[in-house]
């Protein structure tokens, strides 16, 4: 019940897909995610539907026999499907509404049957023969493990049948039935979406796919009814595919010379036209090169770290400033930066950082504050070898939410340690933002920085190759800008991984234990997702995650154990108090379940970077 409110945003950006859509067949050995339709052990079991088609070859062309295969009353089936007579014989194919019931076993949906096997056969041939790829072969197989590869005649089968029951967020949405339906071929997703009288995106959501997705014969989908079902048979079925080739149509030649005429003088000022360009873009493209020469003379006049003029070798010279020759870059490092930096000499971090005073510009482990040349920068003392990884990481990225890399500087006296210098935003990081009390961060604010981040996270999830975890998330990680408009910081460093990287890990964000599966690429982005949690928690309360378990207790309230006044009033206790009533109660409630999600112990369990930013998406 205390999901209700969060589906008015989850809902309609259709983020919150119930179940998943498995492409392969029916016959296919191989199990995928949506091959068994998955639930909670805490789901109750449901009524839905399933839709059969009537069957000659099997035996199955009335609803008497119909009936007696999926052990319900012809009766239901005769009022439910407008059909007059259980021994009327149907024309083949004649789609069918089963009542079923539908129970979570395990970690997944599925309405149990018995089948008494009438000769032998295999079971390729029951589950998509006979009960028209309602089930996989694979998943009877695995239900009846007793049995070889040919079923004998007599045995009786327990036969699992695909079902799902409406979650807690699609019921709030209405959604009242999940429908089974098996596709046939020239099946698509719009007219299947008219012969149940709903939209194709509500079609689309329920089966996470994608529009202009593509449905394959012997699968199934889920259809999402907010009301009895009805079927509209009228329907016309998909059309074919388009041929290979048209048939050809004789065209008589024209002797409008007038015409003709036209044509040539036509292509002789096209081609005319084409040169001219081609030689503007000749001469442009020549006083391009011509000013990033002299763009880049002046570049290296300046002292960038393209222009380093000594070796490695000499490091300890007693020239200061950022020409001096101990903070020139080594050739190694050179050749992996791919854009331009500011090479900083050692005195100007000192002067930046007051001799790197700890009461007055520290900031962070290994981190300062300072001002160069009156902007306020953050430099980052690190090891050698770990500069080349962030400064190669910052070459592949272009993003407005993520902390700009300035310049680098070599160590004083050796090359053990180096200095990267960052852009520092104005309002600082934003844990001490929701710990300013003097100038609280408003419930706008707080929302506009959590979609933010979540831009940037998808950003490096989605947007580059390979896809990137950060796996350090934190509000001490977050920058704040005078737009008050968040940037993330720390990318590129040791903690942050190639997702295609990982391995088995037991993670802890901010004092909580973000338990981790062996992880592929997919799996590992879900720490980030993890910390993006426990982010949007500090925005809600204004706590500090470090905190231990304290903030994951404190919405256990959202499981569901609690009456809806009792809930809300928790869910108010939660928020931070600073904020008094400004906030909308419908949105706190969204951030807060959005967060109990991304927290999930199991990582498949939560919701992708995508989904979290179309559902913060509907709140900007």
């Amino acid at each position: 019940m205390i999901y209700a409110l969060f589906l008015i945003w989850v809902a309609v950006s259709s983020s919150s897909a119930q179940q998943f859509y498995d492409p392969s067949g029916c016959s296919s050995d191989t199990s995928n995610q949506g091959s068994r339709y998955t639930c909670d052990s805490a789901q109750q079991p449901c009524r839905t539907f399933l839709v059969y088609r009537a069957n000659q070859h099997f035996g199955h062309q009335n609803l008497l026999n119909i009936s007696a295969l999926f052990q319900v009353e012809s009766d239901e089936l005769l009022d439910l499907n407008n059909i007059a007579s259980p021994l009327e014989t149907l024309k083949r194919g004649r789609e069918v509404l089963v009542p079923i019931n539908c129970s979570c076993s395990g970690e997944y949906f599925q309405a149990s049957l018995s089948y008494i096997v009438s000769e032998r056969t295999s079971f390729p041939e029951i589950a998509c023969g006979v009960f028209e790829g309602l089930l996989k072969s694979l998943t009877l197989l695995q239900d009846n493990p007793s049995q070889g590869t040919d079923v004998e005649t007599g045995v009786k089968l327990d036969v699992p049948l695909r079902c799902a029951c409406p979650g807690g967020f699609a019921r709030f949405n209405g959604v009242k039935y999940l429908v089974t339906y098996p596709i046939l071929e020239g099946d698509r997703i719009t007219p299947l979406s008219m012969k149940f009288s709903i939209a194709p995106e509500d079609l689309l959501a329920a089966n996470h796919l994608e529009p202009k997705s593509t449905v394959y014969p012997n699968t199934t989908v889920l259809v999402p009814l907010k009301s009895d079902p009805v079927m509209n048979l009228n329907v016309p079925d998909s059309p074919p595919p388009t041929p290979g080739f048209l048939p050809t149509i004789t065209v008589e030649k024209t002797k409008n010379t007038k015409l003709r005429k036209l044509y040539i003088a036509g292509s002789v000022v096209g081609f005319f036209l084409i040169v001219v360009a081609l030689l503007a873009c000749g001469f442009y493209v020549k006083a391009v090169k011509k000013w990033k020469g002299e763009r880049l003379q002046s570049f290296t006049d300046r002292n960038s770290v393209l222009s380093c003029s000594t070796a490695r070798s000499s490091p300890r010279s007693g020239q200061t400033g950022r020409s001096s020759t101990n903070s020139c870059l080594s050739p190694d490092l050179l050749a992996g930066i791919k854009f331009s930096l500011y090479n900083y000499g050692i005195e100007d971090i000192k002067r930046a950082t007051n001799d790197f005073n700890e009461d007055t510009n520290k900031i962070g482990e290994q981190v300062y504050k300072g001002l160069i040349d009156n902007e306020s920068v953050m430099i980052k003392q690190m090891r050698f070898e770990d500069t080349r990884q962030v400064i190669d990481m910052h070459s592949k990225i272009n993003h407005v939410n993520i902390v700009s890399l300035h310049g680098v500087c070599y160590g004083e006296n050796d090359f053990a340690w180096s200095y990267l210098i960052f852009e520092l935003p104005t309002n600082g990081c934003l844990r001490n933002c929701l710990s300013n009390q003097a100038n609280r961060l408003s419930w706008r604010r707080r929302t506009q920085i959590a979609f933010d981040v979540a831009t940037i996270l998808h950003y490096l999830h989605y947007c580059i190759f390979p896809s990137y975890a950060h796996m350090s998330v934190n509000s001490r990680n977050i920058y704040v800008t005078s737009k008050w408009r968040a940037k993330l910081a720390n990318i590129g460093s040791t903690l942050a991984i190639s997702a295609s990287t990982m391995n088995d890990k037991v993670v802890t964000v901010n004092g909580l234990v973000a338990p981790q599966n062996p992880m592929n690429e997919a799996a590992s982005v879900k720490v980030d997702v993890f910390a993006f949690g426990v982010v949007l928690l500090e925005l809600i309360s204004g706590k500090e995650a470090a905190q231990g378990t304290f903030l994951k207790d404190s919405i256990r309230f959202l499981g569901g154990g609690a009456n809806e006044g009792g809930c809300f009033e928790q869910l108010r206790s939660f928020i931070d108090p600073c904020l008094k009533n400004e906030y909308l109660i419908a949105e706190a409630l969204c951030l807060a379940i959005l967060a109990k999600a991304c927290i999930e112990d199991d990582p498949l369990r939560r919701p992708s970077m995508d989904d979290i930013l179309k559902v913060l998406g509907r709140m900007m």
